[in-house]
């Protein structure tokens, strides 16, 4: 009895793949070729969190670029183009100043209300278009997402960044408007900002863990959608009841003998965001240590969660 000779294979255990060269008189396998199949892996795979972040770091300029050629193209079909950008926040502004400051009359008790309603509405939507855009990133991209292996978090962070970008020029001019928002003394809603303080270089801590917080609800808010897509509506019409819950256009000391309430809202980490920010450019004052506290505590805290929820949803995203 004979016995089979041994394998001379130098890759006996790695899977293989029968690979043809073609000739001129037509399709003709003539050489199978070894071919490393250890390093494939499913589109839908999940990687451990650690390998995840590095993932993503690695993609960071593709995230960038992207976000980049977005707002470039998102108003390239419009005749004033980018400057929509500008006139959105300043259209918005508008309409709720006539609203709320002239005929219901919530400028009362507010020192200089139009640059309190302008910080508002400019900080505001930024966080709201980071949301809603974040939530709808996967779904949107669901051709993309089926075809190609990446950390599919980069969807919703590169909306944020977009958003970020886009809201730049807007920060700019948020700036102008409140150096220069002094129509005359004598109405509440009219007191001069009396000149630029060193406060005024708070403002980038206070973005920064703004972003941080609008990344991590856009990463939540793209795992809700990608398994109830109706979470669209839904996220919308939250959007707007924590605007009105934020002092955007009406300050909560109205609600002074609501103790209950001022408490509360004391909580609410975009009404405090708004409250430095107002501190820092429009009142000239150094913003308390527990509102620094609180937006710190919701920037890290959201971020963290929103970075585990959606990467616990990575191997669904291609049934999208």
């Amino acid at each position: 009895m004979t016995t089979a000779p041994p394998s001379t294979d130098p890759l006996p255990d790695v899977p293989r793949f029968t690979k043809p060269l073609l000739s001129r008189e037509g399709r003709r396998p003539v050489r199978v070729e070894p071919v490393d199949g250890t390093a494939l892996h499913p589109v839908a795979d999940r990687p451990a969190l650690g390998d995840y972040l590095r993932l993503l770091w690695q993609r960071r300029h593709f995230i960038v670029a992207d976000a980049r050629a977005k707002v470039i193209s998102g108003t390239s079909g419009n005749l004033l183009g980018q400057v929509w950008l500008v006139l959105n926040p300043l259209l918005d502004a508008a309409v709720y100043l006539v609203i709320f400051g002239l005929l219901l009359r919530s400028s009362r008790g507010i020192d200089n209300f139009l640059g309190y309603l302008v910080i508002g509405v400019f900080m505001f939507g930024f966080t709201t278009r980071s949301v809603t855009g974040g939530a709808r990133s996967v779904i949107a991209a669901r051709s993309l997402v089926k075809s190609f292996s990446f950390p599919r978090a980069a969807l919703p962070i590169a909306t944020v960044a977009r958003e970020t970008l886009s809201f730049v020029p807007a920060l700019l001019t948020m700036l102008v408007l409140l150096l220069f928002t002094r129509p005359g003394a004598g109405e509440a809603w009219s007191t001069p900002l009396q000149e630029i303080s060193w406060r005024w270089l708070l403002v980038p801590l206070v973005l920064l863990l703004q972003i941080a917080m609008n990344l991590g609800l856009a990463l939540l808010a793209a795992r809700a959608t990608t398994r109830v897509p109706d979470l669209n509506h839904v996220i919308g019409l939250a959007m707007r009841f924590w605007l009105y819950g934020s002092a955007v256009f009406f300050s909560f000391d109205r609600f002074i003998s609501h103790p209950q309430v001022l408490e509360l809202v004391q909580l609410n980490p975009m009404y405090r965001v708004l409250e430095i920010t107002r501190d820092c450019l429009l009142y000239g004052v150094t913003p308390p240590w527990q509102a620094w506290t609180i937006v710190a505590c919701w920037a890290v805290g959201l971020l963290t969660l929103g970075t585990v929820v959606f990467w616990r949803g990575e191997e669904s995203y291609g049934s999208v």
